[in-house]
């Protein structure tokens, strides 16, 4: 199992610094996204953990402090379910950042029940891709004035099954919990396309990260076969640390070595399925997802 586990394991490392940037990590109170930003602040990098709990929020905060010498982190309130919260969010970063240089889009939900956001949009599709797109689009002045900066979403290997439902984006006709997640990890692949070709000459780049199968807590609502077979096969599963390590090699690997818009996996450009190539369908998604959040972005 030792030799299993070691052919899993990330190989990559750097030590390469950062101080002097900021960071912004959705999700960061716990699992890959407290990881991420942990490796940050060990490389001088400010780092905003984009929480909806603050109080875990505020709790990582001391914890990456008390573990990580000198390091600069602070817990904001985001709630991606909730577009208000991400305006608020938004905008107390302008009114305390001068500058923003790594979007890491960590946070995300996983095979739940169906529900809505406060907006009314299917939870999955909901949060993963429609807050973290609405998120990004109300940062993307100050990642301009901060380039070369970079926008980071996390993805899932789960986005091979994903088609996206133009018909049924709320999941109103015929929910199903995978399927949705699936939708959800391909949007994420898609937006990252798309908007790579939009922002390059702006100088921000975007790559589509998938941190493998890893122990955290947005297994929760897996039902119980599942459960038990993730439970059998944990040494094939990552830690969280692990987990990060391709979120923080796209975050520090020179541009040069990167292609923006990418697919990374394991540290190492990846391809995603056929439809996460699909330059048609990520127009598509991008010209809907501005019409459903009332925004106009070119």
């Amino acid at each position: 199992m030792q030799a299993i586990r070691s052919l899993i394991a990330p190989k990559w490392s750097s030590e390469a610094r950062l101080d002097g940037k900021t960071a912004i990590v959705t999700g960061a109170n716990v699992g890959i996204g407290k990881e991420t930003a942990k490796d940050l602040a060990g490389r001088g990098v400010r780092v905003i953990l984009a929480c909806r709990d603050m109080a875990k929020g505020e709790q990582a905060a001391r914890d990456i402090m008390r573990e990580v010498k000198g390091a600069k982190v602070v817990a904001r309130q985001l709630d991606l379910a909730d577009t208000k919260s991400i305006c608020q969010f938004a905008e107390n970063v302008y009114n305390t950042e001068k500058f923003l240089h790594f979007l890491i889009n960590n946070a995300g939900v996983a095979i739940c029940p169906y529900g809505l956001t406060v907006d009314g949009y299917e939870m999955q599709f909901g949060v993963n891709h429609l807050g973290h797109f609405f998120l990004t689009f109300l940062l993307l002045d100050l990642l301009k004035h901060s380039a070369p900066s970079r926008v980071i979403n996390l993805t899932s290997a789960a986005h091979n099954m994903g088609k996206i439902h133009f018909d049924d984006l709320k999941g109103e006709k015929n929910y199903h919990p995978v399927r949705a997640y699936a939708q959800s990890k391909l949007a994420n692949i898609l937006f990252t396309r798309e908007l790579a070709k939009r922002t390059e000459v702006l100088g921000v780049t975007a790559y589509a990260v998938d941190p493998g199968m890893v122990d955290t807590e947005i297994t929760r609502h897996f039902r119980r076969p599942l459960g038990v077979i993730v439970k059998t096969l944990n040494f094939l599963i990552k830690t969280p640390a692990e987990g990060a390590s391709t979120s923080v090699y796209c975050t520090v690997t020179p541009e040069n070595l990167l292609l923006t818009g990418g697919y990374y996996k394991d540290c190492a450009r990846a391809d995603s399925c056929r439809a996460g190539q699909d330059d048609g369908t990520a127009l598509k998604l991008w010209a809907v997802s501005c019409h459903l959040l009332g925004i106009r972005w070119r």
